[in-house]
């Protein structure tokens, strides 16, 4: 029997996490928090659950909308430039859209941040990405987990994933349901990837091309890093302009998947989106992807966005009502295709 006399007592520390450490990154992501709060927001950051009061003279007929999602394979980059603010604004902007095309406003926010080892400065930048873009969405960072697991993660390496809750008058929720034959569609500008086809697109250009992601590459005219980690658009704003004036029967969040298999999510079964490809822009950084791995017109179709990160149909009627609000909005936009009868599917012409 072994002799336990001498034997050191074993700490949390010694297993590799550090409660103090994560105390302290704690109090920091509590004072980024709160910067987020409005009178809604009841209690404070810390509790076991987070508190929201619902506002029922904003609201008459509530229908919450909730939504989760990760960043995804997009932090390699991050972690690789040491890179750490933009992929909370990824984050916060991809959940935002995905309730928004409902017609839901955003409420509050959850964040999940996980790592082998926490690293104070690193955390600060990720909260401080979240909690910016929670303010500019209109949206409370009320609570979240952060977690120290040693040996789950490579040292530098974290996840980053949230959990989002708006709400929409019932009479006011867009489900694409009213969408018919003849309305037109129009795609709204992607700032580049977003936070989908990174583990192509990092295959493509770090593996196949072999570019450094601090490397400038011509055919895209900007680094490789860099063009990668553009920030996932919110596109809140003129989201709430189209349902607010009553001109949009369905929109479409274009992520993982593109635009092949987001925008059937929002057609009745009847019905078909005719997309016409060279209708708008491809960003450079798609053409040279294409070009490097000699990728499918299909496969990227159904991979990226393609330069397109949100569709809304319009009905015909109401086309120069929704150009005009747009161009006073100065908010680009491109035709790209209307709804016929048919299929519940995507056709590309």
């Amino acid at each position: 029997m072994p002799d336990e006399s001498n034997r050191k007592s074993v700490t949390y520390a010694d297993a590799g996490v550090d409660i103090s450490g994560g105390d302290r990154a704690k109090e920091k992501i509590k004072f980024l928090a709160q910067k987020t709060f409005n009178r809604n927001v009841l209690g404070g950051i810390g509790g076991f659950g987070a508190l929201y009061r619902l506002d029922l003279q904003r609201w008459k007929n509530p229908i919450l909308v909730s939504s989760a999602d990760g960043v995804g394979t997009k932090l390699k980059v991050a972690f690789e430039l040491g890179l750490h603010h933009t992929v909370g604004a990824d984050l916060v902007n991809h959940c935002v859209n995905d309730i928004a095309v409902q017609g839901a406003m955003p409420l509050f926010f959850l964040d999940y941040f996980a790592s082998g080892k926490l690293d104070a400065e690193v955390t600060e930048d990720v909260v401080t990405g979240l909690a910016d873009a929670c303010k500019a969405n209109g949206c409370a960072l009320i609570g979240g987990e952060t977690a120290q697991m040693p040996g789950f993660y490579s040292d530098g390496e974290y996840d980053l994933a949230g959990f989002i809750v708006g709400a929409v008058d019932r009479d006011k929720l867009i489900t694409g349901a009213d969408i018919k034959a003849g309305d037109v569609l129009i795609g709204l500008p992607s700032t580049g990837l977003h936070t989908n086809g990174y583990s192509l697109a990092r295959k493509l250009l770090f593996e196949v091309a072999g570019y450094k992601a601090t490397q400038y590459v011509t055919a895209i005219k900007e680094k490789a890093g860099a063009a990668l980690l553009k920030t996932h658009r919110s596109y809140l704003n003129v989201i709430q302009k189209l349902a607010t004036a009553g001109l949009t029967t369905g929109m479409a969040h274009i992520t993982g998947g593109g635009i092949t298999e987001n925008l059937p999510r929002i057609l009745p079964k009847s019905l078909t989106a005719q997309v016409e490809l060279g209708s708008w822009p491809v960003l450079p950084i798609f053409e040279h992807l294409r070009e490097l791995g000699k990728v499918s017109e299909e496969e990227m179709l159904r991979t990226f966005n393609m330069g397109i990160g949100l569709i809304a149909a319009i009905p015909a009627a109401k086309f120069t009502r929704a150009k005009n609000l747009l161009d006073r909005a100065e908010e680009k936009f491109h035709v790209i295709g209307r709804v016929v009868k048919g299929e519940r599917r995507v056709q590309y012409t």
